[in-house]
């Protein structure tokens, strides 16, 4: 399932079991140091401080900036799912003030087809982009009929199919004039900014950071996991062993954290909640309806993790 971490616990366990082959390696690299340096008397095994320093704050900065990089991503994308949200509400808004409702004040057919296309738009999307099936998606099931969802079948984008098909409704509605155009332009302007998140967010999915950015941090970190117990040996002794899986755990820890949001739509931990964001368009779009049975929203379970 989709989910996010959004509770501030946590364990070094879990931390260290996450890193195990990272934390093993230094660990014996350090001790392998350790037992030559002082136990069989090679003094000469050691490096000069300095040189490690320059080496350790450059390799800081690079680490760095590749998790800057990949955060600016993760946030982009929350940035998007927060334009789809309101735009989604606004949509359902005006489908349902500016179409005339059915004869007993209440939506009519039409409105509620628009407003339901929406919300399987909106879950459409989510499937999308978490490579998952989305014809077979219960959300999408409840909110497209049948006949629908057997018409989408082939669709290279059904995402942008939906839309389409709700700019043919409001043309038509238009074209009965049953939609003033000022109303339809304003709706036009709505469904522009759907497509232009779609798109942001089908940029970011389909557009990775360059492989050279993780290739060369990743062997830069194991590089320095070697070579940082020389320098340190003979001032800390056997302290060095846990100092340098300190360290350098450190930098592939800021590493990693770069490598898990490159991709905001992942389905590690860290990836957004869409299906609780999802869910609540869904649970707003429909009250507007006045539809009973409306999805529960998604919980954040006891282990911190939101979905």
């Amino acid at each position: 399932m989709p989910r996010m971490m959004v509770s501030t616990r946590g364990s070094v366990l879990a931390l260290l079991a996450w890193q195990w082959k990272k934390v093993t390696l230094f660990l014996a690299v350090s001790t392998g140091i350790y037992y030559l340096h002082h136990i069989h008397g090679l003094g000469a095994l050691r490096l000069p401080t300095a040189p490690m320093g320059i080496v350790g704050a450059a390799l800081g900065i690079f680490v760095s900036f590749r998790t800057n990089s990949a955060y600016d991503r993760w946030w982009e994308g929350r940035r998007l799912w927060g334009q789809l949200v309101n735009a989604s509400r606004l949509f359902a808004t005006q489908a349902l003030a500016y179409l005339p409702a059915g004869p007993d004040g209440r939506p009519s057919e039409e409105q509620r087809a628009l407003v339901r296309r929406h919300v399987a738009y909106i879950h459409a999307l989510r499937c999308a982009l978490r490579d998952q099936p989305i014809l077979t998606d219960e959300a999408v099931q409840r909110s497209l009929g049948a006949e629908e969802r057997a018409s989408l079948e082939g669709e290279p984008n059904v995402g942008h199919a939906l839309l389409h098909r709700q700019l043919v409704t409001l043309g038509a509605a238009a074209s009965r004039g049953e939609l003033h155009e000022l109303r339809l332009t304003s709706l036009d302007r709505t469904v522009s900014a759907l497509l232009d998140a779609q798109g942001g967010c089908e940029r970011i999915k389909r557009t990775p950071m360059p492989r050279g950015y993780g290739f060369i941090a990743e062997r830069l970190i194991v590089i320095f996991g070697c070579l940082f117990p020389l320098s340190m040996v003979a001032e800390v002794g056997v302290m060095v062993i846990p100092l340098n899986a300190l360290v350098s755990l450190s930098f592939a820890l800021i590493s990693e954290a770069g490598r898990v949001l490159e991709d905001p739509f992942s389905m590690f931990w860290n990836g957004l909640p869409l299906s609780s964001m999802s869910t609540m368009i869904e649970i707003n779009l429909r009250a507007r309806l006045g539809d009973e049975g409306l999805p529960a929203p998604v919980a954040v379970s006891p282990q911190g993790v939101l979905m």
